[in-house]
């Protein structure tokens, strides 16, 4: 059974990375209008789902001989509808494309909406340049040394610590509502860096990533 999924929206998306990230994943799942960003990019996904009010005719057409999974409910997105099923049919990693650009109201959505799911998969957020990890526990960061790297506690974070960084912190708290200079614009200078937190949930932002032979997420 696939483990690891290639889970592409209907947002900004770079041809050539969606074609680095296919090679490293072994189902890619087109979120809707997602499969048009797919074959734009050369890529025939494995499934298409969602309600299905955005994906083109011609993406239709040109995948015939593909599952399209019709999903009816309309209180929830299609990124929550292709979730459920990834979760559904056993996947213990997700990497999402195309979830960024166009509306600032859908990207924040976004990425908000993937916390019921992180203690049943891993789950980061890939972009051109950039990747964003939504967290719970922790993570071991595979980014190089001069990587800008930020923090952005959503929830109340019990004992944060951050090694491996230009201005590291041990056993920190943070709740909404207090500055958060602390945690933005940070640096990696010896990698890997290293993010442990005891309960909370945070976003964690970082530029020219590079991806690893091997990621652990959500220690």
């Amino acid at each position: 059974m696939p483990k690891k999924a290639l889970l592409i929206c209907n947002g900004e998306n770079n041809s050539s990375l969606l074609q680095k990230l296919s090679r490293e994943t072994d189902f890619v799942l087109a979120a809707d209008g997602g499969a048009d960003a797919a074959l734009a990019a050369g890529i025939t996904p494995n499934a298409v789902i969602g309600d299905l009010d955005s994906v083109s005719p011609f993406a239709h057409r040109r995948l015939d001989a593909t599952p399209f999974i019709r999903v009816q409910r309309q209180d929830n997105t299609d990124l929550e509808k292709a979730l459920d099923w990834l979760t559904e049919e056993g996947f213990k990693e997700c990497v999402i494309a195309g979830a960024a650009g166009g509306r600032l109201d859908f990207t924040l959505g976004n990425f908000l909406a993937v916390r019921p799911y992180l203690e049943k998969i891993n789950i980061r957020f890939q972009g051109a340049g950039w990747t964003l990890w939504p967290l719970l526990k922790g993570i071991h960061l595979p980014s190089g040394a001069g990587a800008r790297l930020s923090l952005i506690p959503i929830s109340p974070c019990r004992g944060i610590t951050l090694k491996g960084v230009k201005f590291p912190v041990e056993n920190v708290d943070w709740r909404p509502g207090e500055p958060s200079g602390l945690w933005l614009s940070n640096v990696i200078e010896n990698p890997p860096a290293e993010i442990t937190l005891e309960s909370g949930f945070m976003l964690v932002y970082c530029e020219d990533y590079r991806t690893p032979e091997k990621t652990s997420a959500n220690l």
